[in-house]
């Protein structure tokens, strides 16, 4: 039997409870991270959504200030997320009207000691979530995809800058 290195899950101690990670040693760098999330919808939803004729109202800003929202409160709803300064939450939109979808692309910022990754992934699922919302009465089938795969969760890290 091969002896394989595996890696060990920086949010369990040595008993296996949950544990936040203490990065107080850690080096500030500034940070970037991006997360993309798909909403596909029928050709008559979607026509709604670009005709800003949605009866909920502007679908695509209140979706704007939802991720922004939700990328600044991640750390409430992630409970070993440590609360980050964000310097910057960018959240934008490309109608796909062949593809009857709305693509996100949530950006993150920050000058810290850890990742922005899962304020960028907090900040898409919840812009999606909120188109999803705001759309449904036109459309009872919509998907919500993030990084192109239903379900799942794909972050492209850009590095640190």
């Amino acid at each position: 039997m091969n002896s394989v290195d595996v890696p060990s899950l920086s949010h369990l101690d040595e008993t296996g409870q949950a544990r936040m990670v203490d990065v107080g040693d850690k080096v500030v760098t500034a940070r970037v991270a991006v997360c993309e999330a798909r909403v596909r919808m029928s050709p008559g939803a979607f026509g709604q959504l670009a005709d800003h004729a949605v009866a909920k109202g502007d679908v695509l800003n209140t979706a704007r200030v939802a991720g922004v929202l939700a990328a600044k409160r991640c750390a409430e709803l992630i409970p070993l997320c440590h609360t980050l300064p964000l310097s910057f939450v960018g959240i934008d939109f490309a109608l796909e009207a062949e593809a009857g979808s709305v693509r996100i692309t949530a950006t993150c910022r920050s000058d810290y000691k850890t990742g922005v990754e899962m304020e960028a992934m907090m900040a898409c699922s919840v812009a999606a979530l909120t188109i999803y919302d705001m759309c449904k009465a036109a459309d009872k089938g919509i998907v919500v995809a993030l990084a192109g795969a239903a379900l799942r969760l794909d972050v492209a890290i850009l590095g640190v800058l």
